[in-house]
């Protein structure tokens, strides 16, 4: 780990801003985000499976979802899925 690398407490909170911003023609929202910049965000060479977890419980804690797609991460509000239908028993019967 480099020296200087931030907490994922301090990148969760800047990704958290960045859906407050508008970039890409859109005011707010979702976005992706390279893992190259995530990792840049973090000051790391590497991000390993304990810090994508930690970074997904901090942004859990914002009220966001981190979803990794491997390449990249796709940043959404946990609110997005509040609506979402609810498979039950019967749908999987």
């Amino acid at each position: 780990m480099i020296e200087n690398a931030k907490s994922m407490i301090v990148v969760a909170d800047r990704l958290a801003e960045l859906y407050a911003r508008p970039f890409g023609g859109k005011k707010t929202g979702r976005y992706r985000i390279a893992a190259k910049l995530v990792r840049e965000l973090a000051s790391r060479r590497r991000l390993y499976e304990d810090d994508v977890k930690e970074l997904s419980r901090e942004m859990l804690e914002r009220g966001f979802v981190l979803v990794d797609m491997e390449t990249f991460f796709v940043v959404l509000s946990a609110n997005t899925f509040v609506n979402y239908r609810r498979a039950n028993e019967d749908s999987i019967a």
